[in-house]
């Protein structure tokens, strides 16, 4: 019997880094480092910023947290543009529109009696600013809510709808809301007595109330508000107990 040759050895597993060899942290750096200089008001602050689209590329590579969900509801986005003029270009409270540049409106149609309609104002995937990470240091909370509408955020709405009758003349309360997509859902389309809809990063809640503004015919005789609770704090444990049902989801307590 012949000697058999002996096998190839197995190809090293290829690296993830972008082709032109830099790291991804490497790449996170760089974006801190023109975010920090574009704050900076002296003179060689906008040597290190640019237009570049290469550098536009570089943010491409970092891999991010998708904020796409399961297509649970039939949904498109509006032109914020459209949104401001049906509410007296009142965004944010800002009128001269400046804050709406970095924020995006999204329409839902629900799945329930008489299809309703559901208006959504999300930050946008790339808007996240140093002042916002600031904020969170402020009010020591993170910026979570910020990043998007969470998938998981999603599929809790798909199921508050789909199990109505529980919540109909209920006190509910939805803890760690984001921009709210499921307490809005509650509201808008199962009969509950009352939803509060918390956060607790206050620039969150600011979403929240403008969620809540702008879809209140939809919620009928529903009372639904906002509010900023930490439910790590006394006054969460305190006023838990006056709710029949609190809903969350994709959080956690340390």
């Amino acid at each position: 019997m012949g000697s058999s040759s002996p096998s190839p050895s197995p190809e090293p597993p290829q690296s993830s880094a972008p082709a032109d060899g830099a790291s991804n942290a490497s790449l996170r750096w760089h974006i801190l480092r023109r975010a920090l200089l574009s704050r900076s008001a002296s003179p060689r602050a906008s040597e290190g910023t640019s237009n570049d689209p290469q550098e536009k590329g570089d943010t491409n590579k970092i891999s991010r947290k998708t904020s796409r969900g399961f297509n649970l509801f039939e949904c498109h986005t509006v032109p914020i543009s459209q949104l401001n003029k049906s509410q007296g270009d009142s965004l944010n409270g800002n009128e001269n529109g400046v804050e709406c540049q970095r924020d995006v409106y999204v329409c839902y149609k629900l799945p329930c009696g008489g299809s309703p309609e559901l208006n959504v104002i999300y930050r946008r995937d790339d808007s996240l600013e140093l002042n916002d990470i600031e904020a969170s240091n402020r009010f020591n909370i993170d910026t979570t809510g910020l990043v998007c509408c969470w998938p998981s955020e999603e599929v809790l709405a798909f199921y508050c709808i789909n199990h109505s009758d529980m919540f109909r003349s209920k006190r509910v309360l939805e803890l760690g809301a984001g921009y709210g997509l499921a307490g809005l859902v509650i509201a808008a389309s199962v009969n509950a007595g009352e939803v509060v809809i918390s956060d607790g990063n206050p620039q969150v809640v600011g979403y929240i109330q403008q969620n809540i503004s702008i879809n209140a015919e939809t919620f009928g005789q529903t009372k639904v508000k906002p509010m900023t609770l930490h439910w790590d704090q006394e006054q969460a444990s305190d006023m838990l107990n006056s709710f029949d049902i609190i809903v969350a989801s994709d959080w956690y307590v340390l």
